[in-house]
C-alpha cells in the first residue's frame, strides 16, 4: 500500500526500543511477561503476518473486506489485512475491562510496534520491557494505538471482528487462516477454547448460516391492496419527505393512466429510484411498500421485491457476474430489485475488479424490461452520489430521489413504543424519562452511520433482558410485573450512547 493510501500513521521510532521512557524510580517486582513469552510472540506474530500478506494478494478479499468499512470513516483509503488484525486485537483487548493486565497490553503494542516501524521487541530486553509497562508514557501511548487504529463498520451492528467475518466468506483456505488466528488470540490473550465452535461464539460469528448470496423476496399479502399499502406507509414512524415524495408519485402515476385511456400521450416516467440516508431509516421497508404500490397502479405486474448486494451481484470470475446479475433480475421481473449499499458496485480499487460489469450488465437489462421491473439503489448519501454519477448510464436511468433522515429523539422513542407494543410491554413514566434522555443523548452525538431504527430494537432487547433479570427471583409475578418495563430497566443513557456510537466510542477509547 502507498503512503497516500495508508490511514495508519507511522512513527518514526520504535517505541518498544527507546529506554529513555523508563523511570529509575520504577521497580516493578511483578514480571507480567517473561523472555520466552517474548520470544513465543515473535512467532505468533510472525504467522499472522504471514497470512496477512496471503490475504493481501487476494484482491477479492481486499476489496470485499473494504466495503464493510463505514465509508465516512475510510474516506476512500484501503486497509491491508494486517491493519484490520491489529483492530481485531485492540478490540478483544478492550473486551473484557475487569481483566485487562500489561501483558495484554504489551501484545497491543507489541504488534503494532511490528506493523509500523517493522520492529521486534528483543526478548533479551524482557526486564526493561516489563519495567515499561508500567509507565505513564507507555500508557498514553497505547491509548494513542488505540484511537488511531480501530476500523469503524459501515453498520452500527455489524460484527466488529472483519477479518475471520470476511475470510470465512471468501477465502479458499479459510479454515487455516483462521486457525491461525485462533491460535494468536490463545496464546496472546490467555483465552482457552474447547473447539473452533466455542471461539465462533465468542467473536459473534455465525459460520453455520447459509453461505449463499444474500437473497430474499418478499410477496405480496393476500388480500392486498392500494389503500391497505397507503395505510402501513402512513403508519411507519416520521419520513415525512419521504411519504410526501410517494403521495406526489402516486398522483402522477395514476394521472398517467388517465391520460393513457383517453389516448393521451404520456412522457416517459421511470420508477427507477434512489434511498439515500443512513442505516435503519426505513429504506428497505418503504422499497417493499414501492413495490406494492406499482403493482395496484398497473405498472407492474406482480409487485414482489427482491433484495439483494454487491455479494448477490458480483462474482470473482470473468462471465460469472453477468449470470448473477441475470439470476437477480429474473427474480425481480414484475417487481423490485432493490440493491443495498449499491455503491459498493463501483468501489473499484483494482483493475481485475466486476463492480463495473454488474452494474452495466444491470443497466443492459434494465433496458431490456423496462416495461415490467423497477430498480431501487440505496445506501450512504454521498456514497450514492459518487456511484450515481460515475456512469452515464446511471445517471439518465435514476432520477428520482428519496432522502431519509436520521429519525428524532421523539421518533426513536415512538419506535421504541411501537416495540413494546406488539410485543406486550408497557413503560413505566420513570422509565420514560430515562428513554427520553437516552434518545436526546443518542441524536445529538450521531454519526453517519447511526443505526436509528436498529439501535432502538437493540435497546429494546436489551431493556427485555434486564427486566428477566430483575423479576426472575420475585416470589410473586402479576401479569403487570411481567408487562412492565420500569427505569431500573433501562441501561444508563451513556453506557447505551457508548454501546452503540462506535465513532463516540473511537474517540474515547
Amino acid at each position: 500500500m502507498s503512503k497516500k493510501n495508508n490511514p495508519i500513521s507511522i512513527i518514526e521510532e520504535s517505541f518498544l526500543s527507546l529506554k529513555k521512557y523508563l523511570e529509575t524510580n520504577i521497580n516493578s517486582n511483578e514480571a507480567v511477561f517473561t523472555a520466552s513469552f517474548i520470544s513465543n510472540l515473535h512467532k505468533e506474530t510472525t504467522s499472522i503476518l504471514e497470512i496477512c500478506n496471503v490475504l493481501n494478494q487476494d484482491t477479492d478479499f481486499i476489496q470485499k473486506i473494504n466495503q464493510a468499512v463505514n465509508p465516512v470513516f475510510s474516506k476512500g483509503l484501503l486497509f491491508k489485512a494486517e491493519h484490520f488484525f491489529l483492530s481485531d486485537i485492540i478490540n478483544l483487548y478492550e473486551r473484557e475491562p475487569g481483566q485487562k493486565n500489561e501483558k495484554q497490553e504489551f501484545v497491543v503494542a507489541y504488534y503494532y510496534d511490528v506493523l509500523r516501524n517493522k520492529h521486534f521487541a528483543d526478548e533479551n530486553s524482557a526486564n526493561e520491557l516489563n519495567q515499561l509497562v508500567f509507565t505513564t508514557e507507555f500508557k498514553n501511548h497505547l491509548l494513542k494505538i488505540k484511537k488511531e487504529n480501530k476500523i469503524i463498520a459501515s453498520n452500527a451492528y455489524q460484527n466488529q471482528y472483519l477479518l475471520p467475518e470476511i475470510v470465512e466468506k471468501k477465502h479458499n483456505k479459510a479454515d487455516e487462516i483462521l486457525n491461525k488466528y485462533q491460535n494468536f488470540i490463545q496464546f496472546a490473550f490467555d483465552k482457552k477454547f474447547e473447539n473452533v465452535t466455542a471461539f465462533n461464539n465468542y467473536l459473534g460469528l455465525n459460520f453455520n448460516k447459509s453461505k449463499t448470496d444474500k437473497k430474499e423476496i418478499d410477496h405480496l399479502p393476500k388480500e392486498d391492496s392500494l389503500e391497505k399499502v397507503l395505510k402501513e406507509l402512513n403508519e411507519l414512524v416520521g419520513l415525512a419527505e419521504v411519504k410526501k415524495d410517494v403521495s406526489e408519485l402516486i398522483n402522477l402515476l395514476e394521472i398517467q393512466k388517465k391520460r393513457s385511456k383517453q389516448g393521451l400521450k404520456n412522457v416517459e416516467i421511470t420508477l427507477h429510484t434512489v434511498f439515500l440516508g443512513p442505516p435503519g431509516t426505513g429504506k428497505t421497508s418503504v422499497a417493499r411498500l414501492l413495490s406494492r404500490i406499482f403493482k395496484h397502479l398497473g405498472f407492474l405486474s406482480k409487485g414482489q421485491m427482491f433484495e439483494t448486494d454487491r455479494e448477490g451481484l458480483v462474482a470473482g470470475y470473468v462471465g460469472q457476474t453477468a449470470t448473477k446479475v441475470d439470476a437477480a433480475v429474473e427474480s425481480s421481473l414484475g417487481g423490485v430489485l432493490f440493491v443495498d449499499e449499491a455503491y459498493a458496485l463501483s468501489q473499484n480499487a483494482f483493475g481485475n475488479d466486476y463492480g463495473a460489469e454488474a452494474v452495466n450488465t444491470l443497466l443492459k437489462r434494465m433496458e431490456d424490461h423496462r416495461e415490467d421491473l423497477a430498480v431501487v439503489v440505496a445506501g450512504y448519501t454521498e456514497p450514492m452520489k459518487i456511484f450515481i454519477e460515475s456512469n452515464p448510464g446511471l445517471r439518465s436511468r435514476f432520477n428520482r430521489y428519496f432522502h431519509f433522515s436520521h429519525f428524532t429523539p421523539q421518533e426513536l422513542f415512538q419506535i421504541f413504543e411501537s416495540f413494546c407494543s406488539k410485543s406486550d410491554f408497557i413503560i413505566a413514566d420513570d422509565a420514560k424519562e430515562k428513554l427520553t434522555d437516552t434518545f436526546d443523548l443518542l441524536y445529538e452525538s450521531k454519526n453517519e452511520s447511526f443505526g436509528n431504527a436498529r439501535v432502538v430494537r437493540n435497546l429494546f432487547e436489551k431493556c427485555v433482558q434486564n427486566q428477566a433479570n430483575r423479576i426472575v427471583k420475585l416470589k410473586k409475578i402479576t401479569n403487570k410485573v411481567l408487562k412492565t418495563l420500569t427505569e431500573e430497566d433501562i441501561p444508563e443513557p451513556k453506557e447505551t450512547e457508548q454501546n452503540v456510537n462506535l465513532e463516540l466510542k473511537n474517540k474515547e477509547s
